[in-house]
C-alpha cells in the first residue's frame, strides 16, 4: 500500500488527538493520564524543533551570504535582485500584522479560557510581559546595542538572542566572502555540509510530527477544552489565508505595472510550480520545476532566472514570513499580551532577517516562528496552539513563497530589458 503523506499522516493524528482527549476527559482519571504520560511527548517535539534553530540560522545564513561569491562585484541585477527580495518580505509581514490587528483572532478567547492557559503554560507569559517591560524603560538606542554580542557562544544559549546570532552569522558570511576563496573554501565546504546535516535533522523531526501533533492536541482539549480556543484558531488560520490572498493580490499588481505582464499570463504559467508547491510543501523540492515555468512560460532569460530564482529559494519566504507575523500576534493576543507598536516593528525586522535563513523544507517556519517569538518577548509554549493547523498553511505559504519568487524574476527581468 501506498504510504500516506507527511499531511495526511498530521491530519490523522491531529483527529487521534482531539478524540482521545475527550474520550479519556468523561473517566476522573483521563486528564492525570494526558498531562502526565501523552503531554511530555509534545514537548519533547517542540524542544526538538526549539534545539534547532541556532544551528539552523547559522548554517543557511553563512551558507546563503557566502553563495554570492563576491560582494564587491555584485551586479547590478544582483544588487537589484537583493532588495527587492528584502521589500516584498517588509510587504508581507507588515499585510500580516495588519490584518491580524484588524481580525483580532485571539480576541475570540475568554478570559477564563486565557487563564487556564497561562495556568497551563506555567507562567510563562508573565514572565515574558516582565522582561518587555524591562525593555521599555531602556533607552532609545538600546535596541542597537542589543544587536551586537558581546559573547557568541552565551548569545547561542538562548533563543531570545537570535537577532545577535543573525548579526553575526551576516557578519561572518560577508567576512567570508573578502578573504581569498582559497583560504574560505574550507569554512564554507563546512558550513555547507553543516547546512546539508541540519535539514536531515529537520526531515527526522518531521517525521515525528503526527505523534507530536497527537499529543499536543491531546494536552490542549484537556487543559483548555473550551469551544472558544477553537474558534479563535479558526481565525487565526482564515486570518493567514487571507493575508496570503492579498499578498498574491499585492504581486499580480507589481507584475501588472512594474513587469508590463497580464495577472492572467503570470498565474497560467507559474501554475504548475504553485501545484507542486502546495503538495511538497517545500520551495527547494518546487525550484526545477519554477525554473522551467518561469524560463519557458514567463518568457524570462535563462541567465535571470538561474541567478534569482536559486536566491529567491534560500532567502526569499513571504508567505512564511507573513504566516509568522499573524502567528506570533495571535499568540500574544491569546496570552492576554498587549504587542506595543515598537515590538511590532521588532518582529518585522525578525521575521525578514530570519526569512533569509529559513531552509526551504516542510517545517522550517515552525523553526523560524521560535526565533520571533524569543525575540518579541511572546511565550514559545504558544507554539502548541497553532501547530494543529500549521501543515495545511504551511501548504499554502509555501504556494505564496514560490510565486513571490517568480514574479521577482519577471521584476528582474524586465529591468534588465532597460
Amino acid at each position: 500500500m501506498k504510504k500516506l503523506g507527511l499531511h495526511w499522516r498530521i491530519i490523522i493524528g491531529m483527529v487521534l488527538g482531539v478524540l482521545v482527549a475527550l474520550l479519556l476527559s468523561q473517566w476522573s482519571w483521563g486528564p492525570g493520564l494526558v498531562t502526565d504520560y501523552i503531554k511530555p511527548f509534545g514537548t519533547i517535539f517542540i524542544n526538538g524543533l526549539k534545539l534547532i534553530a541556532v544551528p539552523l540560522i547559522l548554517a543557511s545564513l553563512i551558507k546563503g551570504v557566502s553563495d554570492l561569491k563576491d560582494l564587491s562585484r555584485l551586479s547590478q541585477m544582483g544588487a537589484r535582485t537583493l532588495l527587492t527580495y528584502i521589500m516584498t518580505t517588509v510587504l508581507a509581514v507588515s499585510i500580516g500584522l495588519t490584518v491580524v490587528n484588524l481580525v483580532k483572532p485571539g480576541a475570540q478567547i475568554t478570559e477564563s479560557t486565557r487563564s487556564e492557559l497561562i495556568e497551563a503554560y506555567g507562567g510563562e507569559a508573565q514572565k515574558r510581559q516582565d522582561q518587555a517591560e524591562l525593555q521599555k524603560q531602556s533607552g532609545p538606542l538600546q535596541a542597537l546595542v542589543d544587536l551586537v554580542p558581546s559573547n557568541i557562544i552565551g548569545a547561542a544559549s538562548d533563543n531570545g538572542n537570535m537577532l545577535q546570532v543573525i548579526f553575526f552569522a551576516l557578519f561572518f558570511g560577508v567576512s567570508l566572502i573578502l578573504i581569498p576563496e582559497s583560504a574560505g573554501q574550507p569554512v564554507k565546504a563546512f558550513f555547507d555540509g553543516l547546512n546539508d546535516v541540519i535539514l536531515k535533522m529537520i526531515d527526522l523531526i518531521m517525521a515525528l510530527a503526527p505523534y507530536g501533533v497527537f499529543a499536543l492536541l491531546a494536552a490542549l482539549v484537556v487543559e483548555a477544552p473550551s469551544a472558544d480556543l477553537f474558534a479563535a484558531l479558526l481565525w487565526y488560520a482564515l486570518c493567514v489565508v487571507l493575508g496570503l490572498i492579498l499578498l498574491i493580490g499585492a504581486y499580480l499588481v507589481m507584475v501588472k505595472l512594474l513587469g508590463k505582464r497580464s495577472p492572467g499570463f503570470f498565474l497560467k504559467g507559474i501554475s504548475p510550480a504553485q501545484l507542486l508547491a502546495f503538495s511538497t510543501s517545500s520551495s527547494a523540492a518546487t525550484l526545477p520545476v519554477t525554473m522551467e515555468c518561469v524560463e519557458d512560460n514567463l518568457e524570462v532569460r535563462k541567465e535571470v532566472a538561474s541567478f534569482v530564482l536559486p536566491i529567491g529559494a534560500t532567502i526569499n519566504m513571504d508567505g512564511t514570513s507573513l504566516y509568522q507575523a499573524v502567528a506570533a500576534v495571535f499568540i500574544a493576543q491569546a496570552f492576554g499580551m498587549d504587542l506595543s507598536f515598537a515590538t511590532q516593528l521588532g518582529i518585522i525586522a525578525t521575521a525578514t532577517l530570519a526569512s533569509i535563513g529559513s531552509a526551504a523544507v516542510p517545517g522550517a517556519g515552525m523553526v523560524m516562528l521560535i526565533i520571533v517569538l524569543a525575540q518579541a518577548g511572546i511565550p514559545e509554549a504558544g507554539l502548541a496552539l497553532i501547530f494543529a493547523v500549521d501543515r495545511p498553511l504551511d501548504m499554502c505559504r509555501t504556494v505564496v513563497n514560490v510565486t513571490g519568487d517568480a514574479m521577482v524574476s519577471v521584476l528582474v527581468n524586465k529591468s534588465q530589458d532597460k
